[in-house]
Order: C-alpha cells, then structure tokens, then sequence
C-alpha cells in the first residue's frame, strides 16, 4: 500500500487521514464516524472510540454495514462529545467539550504486542508521524508484567522512560479490581511526548507524583480488556477471570497529536482552532492573549461542537440532548457577550468549522444552513434573556447596601435560570460597591453539576454496567400495539437511574421492560405512548416509551399504588391519545405526497413530529408558500379524507419497496425487511393520481376517513431551503378552526364591522396610523434639528473640544428615540468637523468617530463602555460606532474627559 506523502507540519485533516490509512494497511476495515448521538441509550451522546462497537466487544459477530463478512479489525475517528466538565472547557488549554478519538480495535483478534508495536511505529516512523523516539514515554498498570517487557525488550522503550500506576490510573475501568463494576476490564498502557522545558521544568519522575505536566502531554492509551471482573471472594479478593477472548480499543486524541506534531503551544493553536480565535478577535477587536483569553477558546470550542451535534440532528430544546446543546451554545454566547459581542455574531463563525472539518464529516456540509439558522435563532433568543438576566441583577443589587456581599445562591441563580455569567455578575456589583459570594457560588454549581453527573454517564465503565448489562440480556420487545391497545405482558426488568433496581413502590419513577407491549416506541418522528400498567393491587402511569437500538422497549413510569416487582403480570392499556396520533401520523404521509404533488418531486422531507396534538413537517423547498399552494395542499389532503380510503401496511425486502416506488421518512433506520404503508386509492390532481405509500413503522388509522379533517395552521421558514408546516387533523383541527373564527368575531365586533368587513377595516386603521406615524416622526426630526443648532438650556450647538489629541463634539438631546442617536450622530459629525462625535439622551448614547479618528487608535467601543459605566449603562462596539442603553445622561457627558 502507497504511503501518502505527509508534509513538514500536517495539517489535522492529514493527521486523520495518515492514521486511518496506516490502520487500513494493518488489515483493518475502515469505519465513518458515528453520530454524535449515542449509539445505546446509556448516554445521550457518544462518548467514546469504543461505543460504536459495545456489541462486538461483548462478542457479537463483527459484521458492519456496507461491508461483506466479519470483520474483527477495525479502525476510525470518531466524533465524540463530553460535558462532565464543561466548566473547564477554555479555562484550561487541554479541555474540549467535542473530541475527534482516533482508534483501532481487535475484536478477538490481535492483542498487546501488535497494539503496542503499531503505536511505537506510526509515533515514530519516518514515513508517519516522525516523532523523536527519545520523547517518549509510557505508563503500565503496576502488575502488568506483559506491557512492561513488550516495552523495554522488544519495542526498547528504556526502563526510566516507563511508570507503573495502581487500578486508579492504569486501569479500566478505573479501580475496577476492588470496586467494579462486574464484566470486561482490563489494564492500559498510556503513552506520553515530552514537549520539553519550554513547557515545564518539571521531569518524568517528578510526574509521578504530581500526575499534572504540561510538558509531558498523553496522546494515546492502549486499552486491554482481558479479564471479567466478578463478584470479589468472601475475605475480598477480587475475581478477575479471563475472558474467552482478548479485545484491543485505543484512542489517540487527534486534538493532543496535532499539537504535538504541529509544534503549537495547544490545542487552540492547532489549524482547526487558530482560524475561529483569530476571527473571534477580528469580531471582538479583543486580541488572543494566550492563557488568559478564556473567552475566546470558550467561543471557538463550543461553536465546533454545537456545529457538529447539530449537523448530526440534534434541535435545540428544554430536555434531553437538545438542553445539553443549547446550554453549550448559551455559554458560549456569553463568552461573546463578554468580549463586547452584543449582536448575535456566533453562526458567522459556522463556515470555518466547515471549512475545517467538512472534509471528513460530510454532514456538516450538507447541512451547514440548518445550522447556521438554527444557531443564529438560538442567540437571539438568548441575548434577550441576558438582557432580563441584567435587569434581575440591578434589582437585587438595588436592594443592598454598598459593602454588602450578594449571596452565592442569587449569584448561581442567575447563572443557571437566565445564562448569566459569574464574572459578568461580579463586574456589575462590584461597580455597586458590592460584592459576591464566590465561595457559596461554588458550592451551588458543584451541587448542580453533581446532579448534572449523576444523570448522565460518561465513563467507559458505564457503558457495560448496571442497567445496561440487564438490557443486553433482554430479547427484542414483542411489539402487539398494531393491532390491540390492551395488552397481557410480563415484567422482564425494572430500573431506576440506570441500574437494576427489582422492584418500584408506590411514588417511586424508574423504567419498566415488559415481554410484550401495545405502546408505541417514539420514532420516525412519532411520539412514544403513554398508558397505564395494572396488576392486582396496583397501577403505574406510563409516561413516555422509548427503545435501544437493540428493540428493547423502555416504559417511563411512575407507581400510583402498589409495589411493581421483576417477574409481575401486568395490564398494559394504551392511553386513547393514540388514536389522536394515528390521525396525524397517517395525515402526514397525506401532507407529503400533496406537497410533492404541488410543488414538484424535489420536495423531501427534512424531519417530523408526530402527536396527538399536531403534526409538524419539515421538508426542502426554496421560497415560502403562497396562499393558493397552501389551499390546494390542504385540499387534495382532506379529498383523502373525504374518499375514506383503506389505509394498508405490509412487510417486504427494502429493494422491492423502493422499485416500488416507496419514500423514506427522515430519522428512520430499516434493515433488509421493511413495513410498508399504502393509502389504497390515491385521489384526481389534474391529469393524473397521487397516491401515498411510505416506509414506516409508525401507528395509522385503518381508513383515511377516521382522520376527519385537517386544516394548515402555518408554513415557516427554519433554515436556508427547508420549510416546515404545522398542521392539525380531527378534533383538534375542528376546535382550532372554531378558535380562529371566534377571533375574527370578537376583532369585527371591537371594529364595528361584520367579519366579512374585518379586512377592509383593518387597512383603513393601517393607513390612518402610518399617517399618524409619519407626522410624529417628522416632528421628533424637527425636534433634534432644533436642538441640534438651536443653542439653549436643552442642547444646542455643540461646541468642539480637544481632548486626549482628538477634536470632540458633544450633546444632550432629548426627545428622540434610541432608533434615531445613530442618525443625529451622522449629521453631528457631518457638521461639526469633529473627530469623535458624542450624543446622549436619558435613555440611551451613541459615539461615532471618523476613519482619520479609528487610525490613529480612537476606539468608539471602548469609549461608550467607560460612558456607560458612569451613567449606570453597559455598551460596547466596534471602533467607528458604538451605542449603550444608560439612566443618567449628564453623568455619561460628565466622565468625557476623564474617558479619553
């Protein structure tokens, strides 16, 4: 095989690439990135090389999609996301909350000797990495003989480059021989580069027993399952007995090796990062200092992982994935706001995390729009909060005495509810004379990220342990809801968070698994069932169903009365909402095909929600809909309804689905085998027929006549060539027609006119008050003109001044809007000849200043930062222009001289 030639300083796509390639030429099968999205439901995300492959390596056949036979080799670099310990994310300069791990596993096949061997050459080979062999170092487990000889005898690594840790460091899971949890574990074997003395002082020895350097950096840790940890002997003697066979799973950080190979000082100086902080500077005007520029990294870092988790389907929400996302991105929003970005500046930044990752994550590219827009909503919706987190302050702030401490709970308070950062909330109180409990802030944020912890697992160990070694041992769910919604089933398993738990009482939550079920797991955009479970002398509510990708069925429930046991027979009832799903699922194979009948066969669908209570429905096209495409949709849905057709589903191979000519819905995994839904007649469009048949494993009604009616109740734009439609069939359709048409009486009533006149009186008021408008703003114009070159107590002519080497022209208004300072400081600045031009109102100020000003290093911005602050305001902005929102406009004039 051709080893591609690799350049002086490779760039971190070539790195990937030159890892990849060398693993291919070892005899392993090459693997894409998994999703971000966790692969089994024991974490949200996918936090590890390995996760993909849990199923192999508790040995499962290693067969993989796309590629023939088995495969027991294999290597990639997989995306994988973090947020244990997001606080740390760009205060240190080794965090990140999104990591690529580059990895190559063995699955029964190769073991220690090839793991290691490969490692020493692709580190140090001329034709790969190149790295000086006498910069390397490694850390064995302490009774891990095997790695220690493989080392010194046969790769020569010498012994004093070598340390030996206990389970705590050298061990996975970590301390697992005394502690667990039962099943796969192993010893590991980690390697280090000496980056030399300009990082530290410090030496390998020395490293022993700080376990902290940033000279020596770890890139890569060998991991060695080899034993089955069980239940440790009476006298507490662990048991380790080896397992059936030998698995290998290692994980170079491609971030670490970058900076190793690149010769950078860290990560954020690497070619992916250095792009993104050089342009958070530009926006900013804030250079990058190094390791005090904090902000900076946080912006740069969190914009790649919100880029990627979005590009991988992830919305932004209140629960689940979503809120984890959306937090990542409100900090890094604040960071931004921090820096003086008050505009909403954070989804500029999203073309170069494409350009820098596109090439090996396709899907950024593709979806680089719905992510853009999806950002850019978030951060103004975000701003304004911060706005509402600003006002919270002052008034708790207005409500102490100078010298008094605000508490450590408000502080964290306004963190965690409106996104308000610390140092932020310190800054403003300490302008009060007021300060903050920092050490009562920490405990509250340490409590929160300990739930945070609690409910999320990260570690490797999670991944095999507890409730998730109990799932594995479970057989797919038997799926009966298809056909009935009262059900016989039988307890297989009860967890609560996340372990096996046996039993649930009265007032506890946990997860139920049953035999067989009638509820709904959520997916293809359709919500999970809720229900009751019963038994003799009890009854849990099912709150939500979901499943595993290995078609275990998960119920949410929570006890009413009675204990809820392993082993129990249960009535499992499907809550009558269903049927209220069935409609709109079923009007949501209609939706489609009406769309593609009147807009064309490029429309496909970009996503879906189905509920009881609407359907929403995403889908590609360019230009919003007119009211004419919108009434033909609907129509030729509820012709559908009206011809009450036989609503059908059959199984079939996926090949003859598609010759078919069977559509996808978006977010649907199939395998071979198929179910296929066909609404038997289709209905006259023009010239010809549009029928419906849809792959889908979601829940229908049996005719199209059960839907009753459905009605569109809005088209929207959600990101650059995709719209989405919201819809209601059946009784919500009707209530929502009897609501609007009960509006449009109570709006004619208050007008004086019948609906059928609302429209011709709405314009006649429109037009009166654009008049009414029109008049008042040219009299605040004349207001400003009088002001402006008027002279007297309330402004006048503003006279120019010297002061700190520029020609300064300053005024009070009063009168004007915050919409019209920019305006009046144009015409200032125009006449005065002036070279810095400043104009408050009691509300607000502006400061503009000339080119000639900019280059000789006036700075507006800054400036109306210092003003604001005097006048009980905050602002900021770029160097010719900048406005704040203030209370006191003679203060703001009145710090002029002190300011420049």
């Amino acid at each position: 095989m051709t080893v591609p030639a690799l350049p002086t300083a490779p760039t971190t796509a070539q790195i990937r690439e030159q890892f990849l390639h060398f693993f291919e030429s070892k005899g392993h099968l090459r693997l894409a990135s998994h999703s971000t999205i966790a692969p089994d439901p024991t974490t949200l995300f996918t936090v590890a090389g390995m996760q993909p492959f849990k199923a192999q390596f508790m040995g499962a056949p290693a067969r993989f999609e796309g590629a023939e036979g088995i495969h027991k080799r294999v290597t990639t670099a997989q995306k994988c996301l973090r947020v244990g310990d997001i606080e740390n994310v760009g205060r240190t300069l080794r965090h990140c909350s999104l990591l690529e791990m580059l990895g190559n596993f063995s699955f029964g096949d190769y073991f220690k000797r090839e793991s290691l061997t490969w490692a020493w050459e692709f580190l140090t080979s001329p034709d790969w990495m190149a790295l000086d062999p006498s910069r390397l170092y490694a850390t064995i487990y302490e009774d891990d003989q095997e790695a220690y000889d493989i080392w010194t005898q046969e790769i020569g690594l010498p012994a004093d480059h070598i340390l030996r840790f206990g389970a705590d460091e050298n061990f996975w899971p970590a301390d697992a021989p005394l502690k667990g949890p039962n099943g796969p574990c192993g010893p590991c074997s980690e390697i280090f580069y000496d980056r030399g003395p300009k990082y530290g002082d410090d030496t390998w020895a020395e490293y022993a027993d700080t376990r902290e350097s940033a000279r020596f950096l770890e890139i890569w840790n060998n991991v060695f399952p080899q034993f089955d940890r069980q239940e440790p002997q009476p006298d507490g003697t662990p048991t380790l007995a080896p397992l059936p066979f030998k698995n290998i799973d290692t994980g170079m950080g491609l971030e670490r090796i970058a900076t190793v190979v690149q010769d950078v000082y860290d990560f954020y100086s690497n070619d992916v990062f250095a792009p993104i902080v050089a342009r958070v500077a530009e926006l900013s005007g804030k250079p990058y200092e190094g390791p005090q520029s904090v902000s900076h990294r946080v912006v740069a870092e969190h914009i790649r992982s919100v880029s990627m988790v979005i590009a991988d389907g992830v919305q932004l929400s209140n629960t689940g994935r979503g809120y984890t996302v959306r937090k990542i991105l409100r900090r890094a929003s604040r960071h931004a706001y921090l820096l003086g970005l008050h505009e909403p500046v954070l989804h500029t930044l999203v073309p170069l995390v494409v350009e820098a990752m596109g090439s090996a994550y396709p899907e950024l590219v593709q979806n680089q729009a719905r992510v853009t827009a999806a950002i850019r909503s978030e951060e103004e919706r975000f701003l304004k909060t911060l706005e509402q987190g600003t006002q919270r302050l002052d008034t708790l702030l207005s409500k102490l005495e100078k010298g008094a401490v605000l508490s450590g709970d408000e502080a964290f308070t306004l963190y965690d509810t409106y996104g308000f950062p610390v140092d932020l909330t310190k800054e403003i109180a300490e302008e009060y004379g007021i300060g903050v409990d920092e050490a009562g802030y920490a405990e509250s944020l340490e409590r929160a990220q300990e739930l945070a912890r609690a409910g999320s697992k990260y570690g490797k160990s999670e991944l095999f342990g507890g409730g998730a070694s109990v799932l594995d041992d479970l057989a797919p769910t038997e799926f009966v809801g298809y056909d009935e919604l009262d059900a016989r089933s039988r307890v297989l398993a009860v967890l609560a968070g996340g372990e096996s738990a046996g039993h649930l009482s009265a007032g506890d939550e946990g997860t139920v698994v049953l035999d067989r079920t009638p509820f709904y797991a959520e997916g293809g955009g359709e919500v999970g069932d809720i229900g009751l479970l019963e038994w003799p002398g009890g009854e849990a509510t099912v709150r939500d169903t979901t499943k595993t990708k290995g078609g275990v069925f998960l119920h949410t429930v929570a006890v009413v009365r009675g204990e809820l046991k392993d082993g129990d027979d249960v009535r499992a009832l499907v809550d009558a909402s269903r049927q209220a799903t069935e409609r709109h699922h079923t009007a949501t194979h209609l939706l489609q095909a009406a769309l593609r009948a009147v807009l064309g066969e490029g429309v496909h669908q970009a996503g879906s929600l189905v509920a009881p209570d609407r359907l929403r429905f995403d889908f590609s096209h360019a230009a919003a809909l007119s009211a004419e495409e919108l009434a033909r949709v609907e129509l030729l849905v509820n012709r559908w309804i009206q011809a009450d057709s036989p609503v059908n589903w059959q199984t079939m191979p996926i090949a003859q689905a598609r010759a078919a000519g069977a559509t996808a819905l978006f977010g649907e995994k199939y395998g071979d085998v198929v179910r296929v839904v066909t609404v038997e007649r289709g209905v006259p469009f023009g010239d010809h027929t549009v029928t419906s048949m849809e792959l889908c494993g979601g829940a229908h009604v049996a005719r199209t006549g059960e839907i009753g009616t459905f009605v569109i109740v809005s088209d929207e734009n959600v990101a650059a060539g995709v719209r989405r439609i919201e819809a209601l069939a059946g009784e919500a359709a009707v209530q929502w027609t009897r609501a609007q048409l009960g509006g449009a009486q109570r709006a004619a009533a208050l007008l004086n006119t019948s609906p059928e006149g609302l429209t011709g009186r709405i314009e006649n008021v429109q037009a009166a008050l654009k008049a009414s408008e029109k008049e008042v703003v040219a009299l605040r114009r004349q207001i400003t003109q009088l002001q402006m070159g008027g002279g007297g107590a309330a402004g006048g002519a503003a006279p120019l001044r010297e002061i700190g080497g520029y020609r300064v022209a300053a005024l009070k208004l009063s009168g004007i809007e915050a919409g019209e300072l920019r305006g009046a400081a144009d015409t200032l600045l125009e006449q005065s000849g002036a070279d810095l031009v400043v104009i408050a109102t009691d509300k607000g100020l502006v400061v503009k200043a000339t080119k000639d000003a900019v280059a000789r290093g006036a700075h507006a911005g800054q400036l109306v930062g210092k003003l604001a602050a005097a006048a009980g305001g905050k602002g900021g902005g770029r160097p010719d222009m900048a406005q704040a929102g203030i209370q006191d406009a003679d203060a703001a004039l009145g710090a002029l001289d002190s300011s420049l």
